[in-house]
């Protein structure tokens, strides 16, 4: 079997890989990049609905979570939202932003793909996937790894396979593995922004399967303003995947109805309309199906004039906080993004290299740093393997 040389290897052709081996290889390292995948930026093309929501206008480290809260300063600070977006610009990518800076391919996400794969090639990048990876070892300052029928060696490894979020496209937990093979510690991964489930005396929710509405959802001091989705399951849409990164099993979170109701709103709505029925009320501001249910659930019905303002008050209480409380997740297999990974206490935040292990890096959603939904990851892919790129 024939050796290549190399003088990097980066294992996973993603975003933050792809990225990574174009900043090397532009700079006249010779790099390697390898997936075993059949073709690279799988899970690029189904994001954003297939478009591509592929930075975020609004990036700045406190959207991101991390045991190290100040970790993605750096790299986030030296290449920026703006960064990547001048980048598409020079492709001549047509794109518009949707919502709270989420910025979005007009066209297909196969356009981002494109783009970071002429990236490579500028940079000479030898670009192979389908085939497993094999064996890899270290000695002698080179990292070995064998691919299908082949072998290559490098000074530099860099690990950049992901997480095991969407497994169905061949996400695993590949990276944690070998990096506590290489003395790397791993914070416990979870599935995040991820649907929520609901069941015991909570599953009458479920009943208002489609239906949705703007809320404020809220997990301690977190709290995002999108909206909510009741599904066949239990809770999803973006105000809930958003919180799912902060929710803990056991723990609830609260959603705010009628996210603009005055204080005193039900009250006010009494003397104003005494003879218009709560259920009328609530179904001006939320879906018919969803406040009836809610009514039911406060066992409050019939005109407002005929209810207390003590009752009323409770009930204006309860719909700014009403409290829900998941029995579970829909797991790695619904989850867009994984939390935790490799530790960011094993790695310098300017280059990504592990501090014990010298030519290891690790970088993207592999590392303990997780994004906001909305192009935040995207973004951490982005300036984590631009890091690297720049290092190796």
């Amino acid at each position: 079997m024939t050796v290549e040389t190399y003088d990097a290897i980066v294992l996973g052709a993603g975003a933050a890989g792809l990225m990574c081996a174009a900043t090397a290889g532009q700079r006249g390292r010779r790099v390697l990049l390898l997936d075993q995948a059949d073709e690279p930026g799988k899970k690029i093309l189904i994001s954003g609905g297939g478009r591509c929501n592929f930075t975020n206008l609004h990036t700045a480290p406190d959207r991101y979570l991390s045991q190290n809260p100040h970790f993605a300063k750096s790299a986030l600070g030296r290449y920026t939202a703006q960064d990547f977006l001048a980048l598409v610009e020079a492709h001549g990518i047509a794109w518009h932003e949707k919502t709270l800076g989420q910025l979005f391919c007009d066209g297909s996400a196969r356009q981002i793909v494109a783009l970071l794969l002429a990236e490579c090639a500028k940079g000479g990048v030898a670009v192979h996937c389908g085939d497993a990876i094999g064996e890899i070892s270290h000695g002698d300052g080179l990292f070995r790894v064998a691919y299908g029928t082949q072998s290559a060696t490098a000074p530099a490894l860099v690990i950049a396979t992901g997480g095991p979020s969407i497994p169905k496209m061949g996400a695993s937990g590949f990276a944690y593995d070998l990096a506590r093979r290489f003395g790397l510690k791993v914070v416990e991964p979870r599935p995040v922004l991820v649907p929520l489930t609901l069941g015991g005396d909570e599953v009458l929710f479920r009943e208002l399967s489609g239906v949705a509405a703007e809320v404020i959802a809220s997990c301690g001091k977190a709290s995002f303003r999108e909206a909510a989705l009741f599904t066949h399951r239990g809770l999803s849409g973006p105000a809930i995947l958003q919180i799912s990164s902060y929710w803990r099993r056991g723990g609830s979170i609260g959603i705010r109805f009628v996210p603009d109701a005055p204080r005193g709103w039900l009250v006010q709505a009494k003397q104003a309309h005494p003879r218009l029925s709560l259920r009328k009320l609530l179904s001006e501001a939320l879906p018919d199906r969803l406040a009836a249910t809610l009514c039911d659930q406060l066992h409050l019905d019939g005109e407002l004039g005929a209810l207390t303002d003590k009752a009323l008050n409770i009930a204006e209480a309860r719909l700014a906080d009403w409290r829900f409380t998941p029995n579970g997740s829909e797991g790695f297999a619904k989850a867009e993004v994984t939390a935790g990974g490799i530790s960011t206490a094993e790695l310098s935040s300017k280059t990504m290299a592990a501090r014990q292990m010298p030519g290891l890096y690790a970088i993207g959603e592999a590392v303990d740093v997780t994004g906001w939904l909305g192009g935040y990851n995207f973004q951490w892919a982005w300036a984590s393997g631009w890091a690297t790129g720049q290092a190796i």
